[in-house]
């Protein structure tokens, strides 16, 4: 394997370990899980792991030097970042307890082809993923025992099946408990609200951190 293996011990540890605390991805993936299903919630997973390829795409190609070169590129990408997960903080409390009528065998109103786009919309807009995989990775890296490409294709692939395997069952499990809770609609509503709600304030966090 070309890689250095006290690396990769040392990576899939410190990965596990950001894993499981809650940040954005997972709080992304339990709303739509709780919304739509546990079909949902993994397909929300699925879309959050096909941004994090990309990332680790553009970080083994060295692109990170534009936001380097053009730091208003980087400001630029957060804040359209922002202003999606706010948009659908909004959209979701506005249209809370509303029917899928254009998709009716997914209960909640979010199609899972929905929750896959927007998984992937809302991490690829976020350049903090991007600067996070960019400055993670390369720690765990050694070109002296093979190409960089290929280390980099292995410690994105242990990285997209940890997210599979820790968020995946986040959706799981919350889409269990999204669907009890939708046989009632007041409480429904609310859960409308607050996934919403986090939404939003995900995106604030996200325009205002630096």
């Amino acid at each position: 394997m070309p890689i250095n293996e006290h690396l990769l011990t040392l990576f899939a540890l410190t990965t596990i370990v950001a894993m499981v605390v809650p940040g954005p991805d997972m709080l992304f993936v339990l709303g739509c899980g709780m919304r739509g299903g546990p079909r949902v919630g993994l397909l929300a997973t699925a879309g959050v792991a096909t941004s994090e390829a990309v990332h680790v795409a553009v970080a083994a190609a060295g692109l990170a030097a534009l936001f380097t070169a053009v730091p208003l590129a980087f400001t630029v990408v957060r804040i359209v970042g922002a202003a999606y997960l706010i948009y659908l903080g909004v959209r979701t409390i506005r249209h809370r307890g509303d029917d899928a009528s254009d998709v009716p065998s997914v209960p909640g109103g979010m199609s899972g082809r929905r929750a896959y786009l927007n998984g992937l919309a809302t991490n690829l807009l976020n350049p903090k993923m991007v600067t996070f995989t960019i400055a993670f990775l390369p720690q765990f890296v050694d070109p002296r025992v093979g190409p960089v490409w290929a280390q980099f294709a292995i410690l994105g692939a242990i990285l997209i099946a940890f997210e599979f395997v820790v968020d995946g069952t986040v959706g799981l499990l919350a889409g269990r408990i999204g669907r009890w809770l939708r046989r009632r609609r007041t409480a429904r509503r609310r859960l409308d609200v607050a996934v919403g709600g986090v939404f939003i304030g995900l995106g604030i966090r996200l325009a205002v951190e630096r």
